[in-house]
């Protein structure tokens, strides 16, 4: 090759990105013909979730962009013979950005492809026998008929959600078929175990080595790990939704306008006398936090003092006043100044929880307007049990190299899925911020558990830290392990001296 030839392939090799058509246009040249987000995924070689995201706003990239305008274009060609022009709304219904697009309802079935049968076949899910399909596969559409269609042998819960799109790495685990009917644990493949196995052999056993470079993989790993747990899911969800303005950024280096609830609280005065202080470290937070109810699609508005315990989001509330800041840290955390505030879902039901009957500590928070979606607390579990077991096991064989892994997939998952530019293929700031807030409920339990058991909390902060004054073996067991607390520093403090 000449030097000339080389400069031709590389100019070659560069070239403008494909015109797409709007967001809402897409979706409407692909129902004008009839054809389901599962045909065109297929077509493509992405999940239906990813055809779901270009639907709803979000851009493709390289190669896959150019195949997907060149599938519009047919689509546009096919639908407009005589001319090439945009396709009226009303042919198969407009898609704003903020359209329904998502599994909003209870069913969790959002526009999938339902279709009826004409002859019962077995549910995927339970397997007795079903009338209806979604997307090519038999299934019943709610928890509720699998419950009552396979009662006893199965539970009703919703599974995790369906694959996103199938991924592979050259210098790691590679992930299965992007989509399958149904999975069996059996058949989960081991990807932490052999990410860990090829860093070593890569490393030559140089431990230090193989896990900075685990640590620089970790999210991508995470997500190829995530869409490994969501085969055979009765959810489908959408990784690049549209977002509401509370929810982005200000500026570049700014926030948004969620509060997290993150406790920052101790005690004011501690009883007479010097005491022994135990610092108490509560283990994989994030991790028992990814055990939340998560919105599964777009966030739908609503306005009103109501509460739908089968939809989760952001809210708008005023919290009440809380009067037990001697004992106890507000549930709401700290605040500089009054007035209402757009709170998560983990925040808004430990409040209305404490204001019921059971407890009655405060008054209920008023609810001004929400931003929701059908919800289930079951979306990431399959995920969640995974690395739980991962590090488990790490801890049980001294694997310090898979633990620390493990640590950093789950903690970076949780903090780069909002606005990053580390994690490119899941935008959920509403997923992150629900997330964190669990952790500091999680926390803020923990905190009531311990006053209830007539332990003196002295100090509450972020999502792991409980200082307490008593015996504190008596209430919380002591381990590495998630559903456990180890100790993190023993201090003595005395009559003001609880900053110590």
């Amino acid at each position: 090759m000449t030097d000339f030839d080389a400069l031709d392939a590389l100019l070659a090799s560069v070239q403008p990105e494909a015109a797409l058509p709007p967001a809402g246009e897409r979706r409407v040249l692909r129902e004008g013909l009839g054809l389901s987000q599962a045909q065109i995924a297929q077509a493509l070689g992405v999940g239906p979730s990813t055809v779901r995201g270009w639907e709803s706003g979000r851009e493709p990239a390289g190669e896959i962009r150019t195949k997907y305008a060149y599938l519009l274009d047919g689509l546009r060609a096919k639908l407009h013979p005589q001319k090439d022009e945009p396709a009226d709304d009303s042919a198969g219904g407009s898609d704003s950005a903020g359209g329904s697009d998502s599994a909003s309802g209870d069913s969790g079935n959002g526009d999938e492809e339902v279709m009826d049968l004409a002859v019962a076949a077995p549910c995927v899910l339970c397997g007795q026998p079903a009338v209806q399909q979604v997307e090519g596969f038999p299934q019943h559409l709610t928890p509720e008929e699998c419950a009552s269609a396979a009662a006893p042998r199965r539970s009703p819960a919703p599974a995790p959600p369906p694959p996103a799109e199938s991924r592979t790495r050259a210098d790691g685990p590679s992930a299965p078929p992007a989509r399958r009917a149904f999975q069996d644990a059996s058949d989960m493949p081991d990807l932490i175990g052999q990410a860990v196995h090829a860093a070593m052999e890569k490393s030559q056993g140089d431990v230090e080595a193989a896990s900075a470079a685990l640590l620089k993989r970790a999210i991508p790993d995470a997500m190829i790990l995530l869409d490994a747990c969501r085969k055979g899911a009765r959810y489908d969800i959408i990784a690049h939704p549209w977002i509401p303005d509370v929810l982005k950024k200000k500026t570049a280096r700014g926030a948004d306008e969620i509060w997290e609830a993150r406790p920052k609280w101790t005690r004011a005065a501690l009883p007479p006398g010097t005491h022994e202080i135990t610092a108490l470290d509560i283990n994989g937070a994030y991790l028992s936090a990814l055990k939340t109810h998560l919105p599964l699609g777009v966030l739908e508005h609503s306005a009103g003092n109501t509460h739908d315990r089968r939809r989760a989001g952001i809210h708008l509330i005023t919290p009440p006043p809380w009067e037990h800041e001697a004992v106890l840290p507000n549930p709401i955390g700290n605040r500089d100044e009054a007035g209402p505030l757009w709170v998560t879902e983990p925040t808004l039901r430990l409040l209305l929880r404490l204001s019921g009957t059971k407890y009655g500590l405060c008054e209920p928070p008023v609810i001004h307007e929400s931003f929701t979606s059908g919800a289930t607390e079951n979306l990431l579990e399959k995920f969640r049990g995974t690395l739980r077991d991962a590090r488990e096991t790490a801890i049980a064989e001294d694997d310090e190299v898979t633990l620390e892994y493990v640590k950093a997939m789950y903690s970076k998952f949780v903090s780069t899925m909002g606005e990053s530019n580390y994690n490119r293929e899941l935008y959920r700031p509403d997923w992150m911020h629900i997330i964190r807030s669990q952790a500091f409920a999680n926390l803020w339990t923990k905190a009531f558990k311990a006053h209830n058991e007539n332990l003196t909390v002295v100090r509450a902060m972020g999502t792991d830290e409980l200082h307490v004054l008593g015996d504190w073996r008596r209430v919380f067991p002591e381990g590495r392990g998630v559903t456990e607390v180890k100790v993190k520093d023993v201090y003595t403090a005395g009559v003001g001296d609880a900053e110590n």
